[in-house]
């Protein structure tokens, strides 16, 4: 076992994002729909410790998701 196995990791993968005010939030039941800043044709972002680290897309196969990743973001020098 690597000692990088133990380090815990916080991993985000976003599709899109809004801003709501609460009693938008609060009113919303089951199968309410959120608009999002992103269409299904942008790329989803992936953050490592809210670091952005790569981009991808999702991917459906029957009632399985995965993300292709197309992108690794280069780290500035």
């Amino acid at each position: 076992m690597s000692v990088l196995e133990g380090i815990p990791i916080d991993l985000s993968i976003v599709l899109g994002s809004t801003d709501l005010p609460i009693r938008q939030v609060l009113k919303m039941s089951r199968g309410a729909m959120i608009p999002l800043d992103s269409g299904h044709n942008d790329p989803t972002r992936v953050y490592v410790n809210n670091e952005l680290v790569a981009e991808g897309k999702i991917l459906v196969d029957g009632e399985y998701m995965s993300l292709e990743i197309t992108r690794v973001i280069q780290r500035p020098s």
